[in-house]
């Protein structure tokens, strides 16, 4: 029998606030930090750190866990241009805070939807490379390898079923290059449905956020910025650092098919398979934070972390 999920604390306030150029990111931390290793989860669209409540809450009683509100989310700054959201920037953001809460050390990473497809970059791209002990990627695929696997499903001679299932599931993708529409549809009706759609399609409970219209508005530019660059023109990217792979069998968003052929570009590589939709996280958060658990066991951290120093955060503003 699943366990209930631990309440999603809408109103959690950050414990410190990263600074990055014009971009402050608000940071939530939890357990204990000396003695333990940190795990850095980062969240999708249209979502805030809040996704990540109950998973936090379970893995705090043996790491220090880090949540924190991406650019344009949330309680974090929102940039004021499109390109302000391209991948590049997003790493940038997760550098800054990997820097502030293990300064000169490594942290294990856990990210879903947007979050994960973000973090594929720093995964298999140095220096954030060597930062990084270990990766759990859940229902958020490398959009270069995306990129390939599309050229390679659109050949004469090739099946088309998996690419025609993936792009009917993707339907989203073309919607939101359509200037003004997903933000009007965001101010008029999804922000305000969006725990009864939550509850019809996952079966998951989350409770209303006071930032859910502005997540889900200003999100719509991370696919805007990314979407066409990446998958026209796919670089290979490579990942020496293990990897594991969380594939939720009923997610209606992000197929499996995406995932084939992903041991060419990752050397160490685990999939666990999960009985559950898109929004795993909460649905089934005892299970995620097993998988995360378990992965972080498996390979510690090497490297050590420095003593702690002024970092670029600032003291949480009240």
């Amino acid at each position: 029998m699943m366990a209930a999920p631990i309440p999603n604390r809408s109103l959690m306030k950050p414990t410190r606030t990263v600074s990055r150029g014009a971009i402050d990111l608000a940071v939530y931390e939890r357990g204990a930090a000396a003695g333990r290793a940190t795990v850095v989860l980062v969240h999708g669209y249209p979502d805030s750190a809040q996704v990540w409540n109950a998973i936090a809450e379970r893995l705090a009683e043996r790491f220090h866990v880090v949540s924190y509100d991406v650019r344009g989310a949330g309680e974090s700054s929102v940039p004021s241009r499109i390109r302000d959201y391209r991948i590049a920037e997003l790493m940038g953001d997760l550098e800054a805070v990997i820097d502030a809460v293990a300064p000169g050390g490594q942290v294990h990473l856990a990210a879903h939807d947007w979050g994960s497809i973000q973090c594929w970059e720093g995964v298999t791209t140095a220096p954030l490379n060597t930062r990084i002990a270990s990766y759990t990627s859940i229902s958020g695929p490398c959009l270069d390898h995306v990129g390939y696997w599309l050229r390679e499903h659109a050949k004469p001679g090739w099946r088309g079923e998996q690419l025609l299932k993936q792009l009917a599931r993707s339907w989203y993708v073309v919607a939101f290059q359509l200037p003004g529409l997903a933000p009007t549809a965001w101010r008029l009706a999804l922000g305000r449905y969006w725990p009864a759609i939550m509850k019809r399609l996952e079966g998951a409970t989350v409770e209303a956020s006071p930032t859910q219209v502005k997540d889900g508005r200003n999100g719509v530019n991370l696919y805007r910025a990314n979407m066409l660059p990446r998958l026209l023109k796919p670089q290979p990217r490579f990942a020496s650092l293990p990897v594991q792979l969380i594939i939720p069998t009923r997610d209606r968003f992000v197929g499996p098919e995406l995932y084939e052929g992903l041991s060419r570009w990752v050397k160490v590589l685990r999939r666990r398979a999960i009985d559950a939709g898109h929004w795993l996280l909460l649905s089934h958060p005892d299970k995620v934070a097993g998988c995360i658990a378990e992965w972080t066991a498996e390979h510690p951290i090497t490297a050590p972390t420095a003593t702690r120093k002024p970092s670029p955060s600032k003291a949480d503003r009240t």
